[in-house]
């Protein structure tokens, strides 16, 4: 088992500079000001000329920084991989994450894309622009079943809205650690039962939508390949986790031959994806530029503030990512 990253003492707190990214709004800026009881200044690629310890909160780490001065990092993305990308992590710094209000915002858009295709949309539009009158059937979302990748806040957030709407959730954990036993049932709140990813098949074969959430680490590069794209029976993929999760070739594959019905990917393994790009071209599939989840400065703020006050409460903050998982 990992040992935990060991969290700031008061002292070391006290004493800590607060680095910010240029990029982060000055209002937020003053926000974070004020939380801390600190000036600001710039998170640059030089340290400052001090031995203080560091307390940082921006999109990524330079490699300056990447010593024993990082006390915290607070990351106001939900995803950390462009920090671990970057080099090894600092093996004593706490690193947590912005999350927000982003479960209910990919929650309503995985919704509102599953609703689009149920109600022809897509086709409904192709018709308007050709001045073309033809009646379609529609198809109900409730009784149907959708297969979420990744139970964390944001897997779980999609199981309870769409479980609100009548839709069978099943929650696939990435591993038994997390997940439950190989062969056994266990009941998480926002799905109806859960399995573990080694035991999905089935699943993936029943499923109407299959929706991934999951993030970026060395385990689930390439995670939906081949295999798990020939068990699709007729379902619909929707990607807002991370693009190198998927093998774009196996999705392609899948699309071409029946077995997945649309796509929906609202990230790519290469961001942005050029005008020439062939993933422009994959049949019955829509993009859109990662904008599923943005997180706003309302959210880093108080995401911030809550893990200030668990820190200075002697509390891990919920929001702390393990560097070993990635997540």
């Amino acid at each position: 088992m990992p040992v935990p990253t060991p969290l700031p003492s008061p002292d070391a707190l006290a004493k800590a500079r607060l680095l910010v990214a240029p990029s982060l709004d000055g209002g937020l800026v003053r926000d974070l000001e004020r939380i801390t009881g600190r000036d600001a200044a710039p998170l640059e690629s030089v340290p400052p000329p001090s031995d203080a310890p560091l307390l940082c909160v921006g999109e990524t780490l330079p490699d300056a920084l990447r010593t024993n001065r990082l006390l915290w990092f607070h990351s106001v993305n939900a995803g950390t991989d462009p920090l671990f990308a970057g080099g090894p992590w600092p093996g004593s710094a706490l690193l947590t994450r912005t999350v927000g209000r982003m479960g209910e915002r990919i929650a309503q858009y995985v919704l509102a894309w599953m609703l689009a295709e149920c109600q022809s949309v897509p086709e409904f539009t192709a018709l308007h622009d050709r001045a073309h009158w033809e009646r379609l059937p529609s198809e109900l979302v409730v009784g149907q079943t959708a297969v979420i990748y990744g139970t964390g806040r944001i897997g779980a957030a999609v199981g309870r809205l769409l479980g609100a709407c009548g839709v069978r959730t099943v929650g696939v954990a990435r591993t038994t650690r997390f997940g439950p036993a190989p062969g056994t049932a266990r009941v998480v709140p926002g799905f109806d039962r859960v399995i573990g990813a080694a035991e999905d098949g089935e699943a993936l074969g029943g499923a109407r939508w299959v929706i991934s959430t999951l993030p970026l680490t060395g385990a689930t590069e390439g995670f939906f390949g081949a295999a798990r794209f020939a068990a699709v029976r007729g379902a619909t993929f929707v990607n807002v986790g991370r693009g190198a999760t998927v093998y774009m070739g196996a999705l392609e594959a899948g699309l071409r031959d029946g077995r997945v019905r649309r796509a929906v990917l609202d990230v790519l393994p290469r961001e942005p994806a050029a005008p020439g790009d062939p993933v422009w071209r994959l049949p019955r599939t829509v993009i859109t530029a990662h904008s599923s989840g943005i997180t706003t400065d309302e959210d880093v703020s108080a995401d911030f503030s809550a893990c200030w006050e668990a820190v200075t409460a002697g509390r891990r903050p919920e929001l702390t990512v393990d560097p070993g998982r990635g997540y």
